[in-house]
């Protein structure tokens, strides 16, 4: 996954733009897991969070790095 995204002549790295969107989509996660009780059962909530970010990042990676973006 080499290459920029150009937003109105602004080239931004490809990574930047996953891990902003990482961003949101494991804040809405934690949101989620917190309204249902799930962080009563976890031992260290931030390295969970951490853990989770990273998780959602490569999913992102993953995903996108199929798909043909020009």
């Amino acid at each position: 996954m080499i290459g920029d995204a150009d937003l109105y002549g602004l080239y931004v790295p490809w990574l930047l733009v996953l891990c902003l969107l990482g961003v949101a989509v494991s804040w809405a996660l934690r949101r989620v897991l917190a309204s249902i009780g799930f962080y009563r059962w976890v031992w260290h909530p931030a390295l969970f969070d951490l853990a989770l970010y990273a998780l959602v990042v490569w999913a992102l990676a993953a995903t996108t790095s199929s798909l043909r973006l020009a």
